[in-house]
């Protein structure tokens, strides 16, 4: 779908992506350190991983902290208080197919974010921690200025 309606403010975002273990719990992270008091925001995944610890590191060098976060499905999410927000930005392939899938009959938002997988970087724990931090800064810039409408 399309960028949301100019003038439109976000009053709750869902950030989706394949595991709830990387990208969204980050998004999710950033929005509300940023946004917290304005807009109510969560994650979930097309399917459940397991916290990522290279996450956490890379939010923890920016002051936030992810230690907490256990992920959850966009089903679980579903169940335990609805899928009621105005927006959902997926950032993954199979997390967007699956946002579309259960938002078929809801008038919300469904904006797609092409997002890098860290986890798939190779290297030293210096090198994979970058891909972390690119994806944090990318997703903070992103972020903010969507929010910020």
């Amino acid at each position: 779908m399309q960028e949301g309606a100019p003038g439109r403010r976000v009053g709750a975002v869902l950030f989706a992506c394949a595991y709830n273990a990387v990208r969204s719990p980050m998004a999710e992270a950033v929005a509300r350190h940023y946004f917290g008091k304005s807009v109510y925001v969560q994650s979930a995944g097309a399917r459940k991983g397991d916290t990522d610890p290279f996450m956490v590191a890379a939010l923890d060098e920016i002051g936030i902290d992810a230690s907490k976060h256990k992920p959850r499905t966009l089903e679980e999410l579903e169940d335990w208080e609805g899928l009621n927000f105005d927006l959902i930005i997926s950032l993954s392939p199979e997390a967007h197919h699956k946002a579309l899938e259960l938002t078929r009959t809801s008038a919300v938002d469904v904006e797609y974010w092409p997002t890098p997988d860290p986890t798939l970087v190779q290297g030293s724990r210096e090198q994979k921690l970058d891909a972390y931090r690119h994806v944090r800064d990318m997703l903070a810039k992103r972020i903010t200025e969507r929010l910020k409408r």
